[in-house]
């Protein structure tokens, strides 16, 4: 299979030549490597261009967009900036960050997968973060999904997803259309990708905001919302960020914001997630 990388980076200096060298590493290897540099402050673009010298699979993009770093839109339409340079002679397409360390074998797993089934939409592996010296698995989500540090797409499935929406919430919607059209998402707990910086190092509060304003757009509703945003601020140990992820919610009601799926898909969206709701209490 051909497969293609794309890597939306901002001031990743400290962390992208251990990624790139990490993909260059691997037994099964990339057609191409895109990286976007979205307005770096610092050598972020140095280094990339640096690799691309001496190999011709890397090439770099340079973006300028706001500073501000929120996460959902601007990492998207980096990842859209670095999509629309390449072309689609490939079987699937992987969404990378700019700060990880994946295993040699990670993407000749990948590709196993979907070449074992056709229906197999999305496929990845786990972060791991480090503490204490040791490498101890990111439990932000369940095991069902995969992070969006690592997206690996199909190519039909990701063009029938519309691909990824420049919002926050872009990595759940994507995994629940891939069910929608059913599709399969796989997880394989043996690829632990390490994971250099801790999931929203860098986000402000207006970014808590935004979850809650993904929980919206989704189409969740507000009992599902509540015991979603609950859960995440447990699983965060910041039990305070309950609050935050519903007054989200709740400006997104009031400034009445489209939703990122149809009405279809929102009802769809709601049913399977109060199955799994049901599946874990029962």
């Amino acid at each position: 299979m051909n497969y293609y990388v794309v890597i939306p980076s901002y001031n990743e200096e400290a962390f992208i030549s251990l990624t790139l060298q990490s993909l260059l590493d691997q037994t099964f290897m990339p057609s191409k490597i895109v990286v976007v540099n979205d307005n770096s402050t610092d050598r972020t673009s140095a280094i990339v261009s640096e690799f691309a010298n001496k190999s011709t699979c890397i090439s770099l993009v340079n973006k300028t967009s706001d500073t501000i770093h929120l996460p959902g839109s601007k990492v998207i339409q980096a990842f859209q900036t670095g999509l629309a340079t390449l072309d689609s002679n490939y079987d699937f397409i992987v969404k990378a960050d700019a700060d990880l360390i994946f295993p040699t074998n990670y993407f000749e797993t990948i590709s196993n997968h979907f070449q074992s089934d056709e229906n197999i939409g999305m496929a990845g592996g786990f972060a791991y973060i480090e503490k204490n010296g040791d490498y101890v698995l990111e439990n932000l989500t369940d095991k069902d999904h995969i992070r969006g540090a690592f997206k690996a797409y199909r190519k039909e499935t990701f063009q029938q997803i519309g691909g990824l929406k420049p919002a926050m919430g872009w990595d759940t919607v994507d995994e629940l259309l891939c069910k929608f059209y059913n599709w399969k998402v796989v997880t394989d707990e043996t690829l632990k990708v390490k994971h250099l910086k801790p999931t929203g190092a860098n986000y402000n509060k207006a970014a808590r905001y935004k979850q809650g304003e993904a929980f919206y757009s989704l189409g969740y509703g507000f009992v599902i919302t509540a015991i979603a945003s609950a859960k995440l601020a447990m699983m965060k140990k910041k039990p305070i960020l309950f609050i935050d992820y519903m007054k989200g919610f709740w400006k997104a009601i009031l400034s009445n914001e489209p939703l990122l799926v149809t009405d279809e898909q929102a009802k769809f969206i709601r049913n399977y997630r109060w199955k799994k709701m049901k599946g874990k209490l029962f």
